[in-house]
Parts: C-alpha cells; structure tokens; sequence
C-alpha cells in the first residue's frame, strides 16, 4: 500500500542520509548489513527454486568484497584487491563444491552461488569505493536521491497515466508511460541535487548525462531484479520493508545506478 511505502521512507532517507553524511565505521556497518540481508535474499530465492547456492560461502565472499572496497580505495592501480578475491571465489567455491554437492547439481549451484556474489558483493562495494573519493559523500548521495527519484516519478506516474506495457512477461506493471516519467525524474533530482551540493563542481551538461544515465539503468536494474524473481516464482524478494517488499527490490535500482555513477566520475570527472 502506498501508505506503507510512504511510512518506510520517512524512516529509513533520514537514517540513509545521516549514516552517509557522517560516514566513518557506521557507513561501512550499513553497506555490510545491507550486503548481508541482501545476500540471504538473493540465495534464499534461489533455494525456493530448487537451485542449492553455497549460501555460507557466497556470505563470507560477500563481506570480503565490501572489506576489499576499502583498501583499493587506497591504492593507485585499478581494484589490486579485488580481482584476487574474485579469482578466489571462482577458485574455491569449485573446490567446495568437491564435498558439499551432488555432481549432477554443481554446475548450477556454482553458478548462482558465483552470481549472488558478484550481484550483491561486488556491485554494493561500489557504495564504499564512491565514499572514498573526493567528495564522496556527496556523490554517494547524489546516486541514491536521484535514483529515489527515478523509481518514485516512475511508479507514481505509472499508476496515473501508465497504459502501454513496458514488458508484459517480466513485470507487467511496468510501463512505457512509467519509464519516462523516471527517466525526466532522474534528470530533474540530478539537478537539484547539483545546485544543493555545489563541491561536486559538475558543469549542467553533465549533470544532465549523468541524471539521463540513472534514468535510463535504475529500470534496467529493476527489471532485472524481477526477471530474476520470477525465474525462482516469486513476486518480492522478501518482506522486510513494509510497501516495498525485500531489500532487494529497493536495491536492484541502485545496485546499477552507482556502479554506473562510479566509473563515470572517475573515467570522466576525474
């Protein structure tokens, strides 16, 4: 109910926004608890659809990758950390698959087990390699307001005037109506939250790049973070937020949002 995805925000954008604001170890906290509820999602609909992740394993590989975003924040070469770790977990989730899974099922535990790694570990580190650069806490806020916006001129948009199908087997409550809507959200919170932050020293031109990019990847995150949903017969990922289901259907636009914001600010900004 919309009462109850209105009562949620209220709650949680001021913790949101206090936690980043103030950064430090309960920033890092958060980014871990989230990794971790996120992760038992993610390997908890896996298992609802007859496919066995090594949850434990993915877990712990999880939290390494949100630990490991903070000493590649350190260093000058390009992710020195990260790349070992992901070759480990490539490495050593088949090595406990050896004792811990049929033969005939490993395959596809491997795999999940491997996805949800990379989905929630490694693109969530994301969130803590963003805060480590200059004017971080700006640009992680930036990534999650504008993305906010996005989703809310989406649904709300959707729901007034939304009439053609945006796609009808993923999610048939998506429109087309809703997309743009979420798309000029995108691009008019990008430039509120520019003038708000003045030391992100951004030109307009990029601003509205930047506002059109999250536009166009927070639907692509939450399509795909359905598409998965479905895959395992399901329609939230879990309950935990009253009005808006698991955690991971308020992550799955984000998730691609600051992987995209990231690499833009360092490739391009930088």
């Amino acid at each position: 109910m919309i009462w109850q995805r209105v009562l949620s925000a209220l709650v949680f954008l001021p913790l949101i926004f206090l936690v980043t604001w103030f950064g430090g170890p309960a920033y890092s906290l958060l980014i871990a608890a989230v990794a971790t509820l996120g992760a038992l999602e993610f390997y908890g609909m896996m298992g609802l659809s007859r496919r066995h992740p090594l949850t434990l394993f993915g877990l712990v590989w999880v939290l390494l990758f949100v630990l490991v975003a903070h000493l590649d924040g350190n260093n000058e070469a390009p992710l020195p950390y990260t790349a070992p770790l992901l070759t480990a977990a490539v490495g050593f989730s088949l090595i406990w698959l050896l004792f811990r899974s049929p033969v005939k099922d490993a395959a596809t535990n491997w795999v999940w087990t491997l996805a949800g790694i990379i989905y929630i570990g490694w693109l969530l580190s994301h969130f803590i390699s963003l805060r480590g650069l200059e004017g971080g806490r700006e640009w992680v806020l930036f990534v999650l307001f504008a993305t906010f916006a996005a989703d809310t001129a989406a649904f709300f948009i959707g729901r007034a005037w939304g009439r053609h199908s945006l796609t009808t087997k993923i999610s048939s409550g998506k429109t087309w109506e809703g997309a743009v809507g979420g798309f000029l959200g995108a691009i008019a919170a990008a430039l509120i939250l520019a003038a708000i932050f003045p030391t992100l020293t951004i030109p307009y031109w990029q601003t509205v790049i930047l506002g059109a990019l999250i536009g166009i990847f927070a639907p692509l995150g939450d399509l795909s973070e359905s598409m998965l949903k479905r895959s395992a017969g399901l329609k939230d990922s879990g309950t935990l937020i009253p009005g808006h289901g698991g955690l991971l259907d308020r992550l799955d636009s984000i998730l691609f949002t600051v992987v995209v914001v990231y690499y833009y600010v360092i490739w391009v900004i930088m």
